[in-house]
């Protein structure tokens, strides 16, 4: 089971805002808007998806990873590559 089952809600709803931002994001292009103000809905956009990734890595690191520490072994050493892995491409994004 996913460790954002609880908040899947709010996760939802947070992803439909985002989803509306680039939709936006696709009317002003389609409107011939100013290439700023483009440009800032989309550092917004950005800024969005973002904030998402860091609350479920967050949610990901303080349930999947620390259960998988407290059992051991090589399920512990997956999980903590795994959240490794998520850092290093959050990071590079």
């Amino acid at each position: 089971m996913a460790s954002y089952s609880g908040d899947k809600n709010a996760y939802l709803k947070r992803l439909r805002r985002i989803e509306g931002q680039v939709r936006g994001l696709q009317r002003m292009v389609e409107e011939d808007k100013y290439c700023i103000d483009v440009l800032t809905q989309v550092a917004a956009a950005t800024k969005a998806l973002q904030a998402f990734s860091l609350e479920l890595l967050d949610e990901h690191l303080a349930t999947c990873v620390v259960q998988a520490a407290a059992a051991g072994g090589d399920e512990a050493d997956e999980k903590v590559r795994e959240a490794s892995e998520a850092i290093a491409r959050l990071v590079r994004s």
